[in-house]
């Protein structure tokens, strides 16, 4: 059991990594300020394979639990989906101490978080993150959201968990896809805060496209170690959380302009990287021969390189949508090495469109 501390005073609490949780969550469901009544929240794709083992979970701690399952996608993170599980928490009872829990991957954990932010102005918050992606990046950090048709994570808040539990033998039933989708964020965090973290995956590349059981749990907890460290420091993205964004820009376009529905976000970021990359280059902040290290390593994952189905025009609009766009300028994160990047408000029109072709297919 690896255990992360997420320090945020007040709103302090700790991610636990490992293959048996059971002891950890019974104890942690002890605590006296949560009610017995508990919405467990998961999807078609996660409830058939352990929404019953995580139900006896809870229910051994002594909760009532009121399962919720919603369709599997990207297109349940919306308010009508939240409207039903808003009516699912009231026909249930549940309280202000009342505890709703994420069972899934990301989508899930956003959805069921903004739930949790706003349902009787705020009740607690567990994750328990079932996908590689959501175990290094939404269920760390506090961000819950829904998308809205203009935009992804329009509506939404900064609410942070009460605690993060993560069984690394789900896993085990994690599809490939799945697998390479949640390395492109692990990639990120070695490129903006760690060289020798990068050096690690390029090193274990095969025994982590393996699943090998070691190697993943050092990427999901160095991966939270440093996510934990930056949400720490800037907790609502005033200033360093943004490099936590390095390659979303490009990525978050990408997802808008094929429905959400050809690229899953991993594979998204793989390629937006690539276009901060691109465009750090052009500026002379990096060497080609770095953004070529970074493209390696994102082929080697089996992370795509380029999208297709995408038009530089409508992308480019794409990104003054785009919630990191402040003032009508677009922050972007941007290369000073593998391991060190930096925010950029002053980018040229001309750099960022060539950056768009070179991400793009035909």
């Amino acid at each position: 059991m690896r255990k992360v501390p997420v320090e945020l005073g007040k709103a302090s609490y700790d991610i636990y990594i490992g293959d048996s949780i059971q002891k950890e969550l019974a104890e942690f469901l002890e605590c006296p300020s949560f009610s017995k009544n508990a919405l467990l929240v998961t999807d078609t794709n996660v409830g058939p394979l352990y929404g019953e083992k995580a139900r006896s979970l809870l229910e051994g701690a002594d909760l009532c639990v009121h399962m919720a399952s919603i369709p599997a996608g990207e297109s349940s993170k919306s308010l009508e989906v939240a409207d039903t599980l808003y009516t699912k928490a009231i026909e249930a009872g549940l309280d202000r101490k009342s505890p709703v829990i994420a069972l899934g991957g990301g989508v899930v954990g956003d959805l069921a978080g903004f739930i949790a932010a706003t349902y009787m102005r705020g009740v607690p918050f567990l994750q328990m993150p079932t996908s590689l992606l959501a175990q290094v990046d939404s269920s760390v950090g506090g961000k819950v959201a829904v998308n809205h048709r203009l935009g992804k994570n329009l509506i939404g808040a900064f609410y942070q968990p009460n605690g993060v539990f993560m069984d690394m033998t789900c896993l085990d039933t994690l599809p490939d896809r799945e697998l390479y989708t949640g390395l492109g964020e692990i990639v990120k965090y070695g490129v903006i805060a760690d060289a020798a973290f990068f050096s690690y995956l390029e090193e274990h590349a095969e025994r982590i496209l393996q699943k090998a059981p070691e190697e993943m749990v050092q990427l999901v907890a160095r991966s939270c170690e440093i996510k934990a460290d930056v949400v720490s420091q800037d907790e609502k993205e005033a200033g360093l959380r943004r490099i936590l964004n390095f390659g979303h820009t490009i990525a978050h376009a990408i997802e808008k302009e094929t429905g959400y529905k050809r690229y899953n976000h991993g594979e998204a970021v793989a390629i937006g990287m690539l276009g901060a990359a691109d465009i750090s280059c052009q500026l002379g902040l990096v060497q080609p021969e770095t953004v070529e290290r970074l493209r390696s390593l994102i082929i080697r994952l089996k992370l795509p390189t380029r999208a297709a189905g995408c038009r530089v025009e409508a992308m480019y609009q794409d990104i003054f949508h785009d919630k990191k766009t402040i003032g009508g300028k677009v922050h972007w994160v941007l290369m000073e090495g593998i391991g060190r990047v930096i925010v950029r408000s002053d980018v040229p029109e001309h750099i960022v469109r060539s950056a768009m072709e070179h991400c793009i297919e035909g």
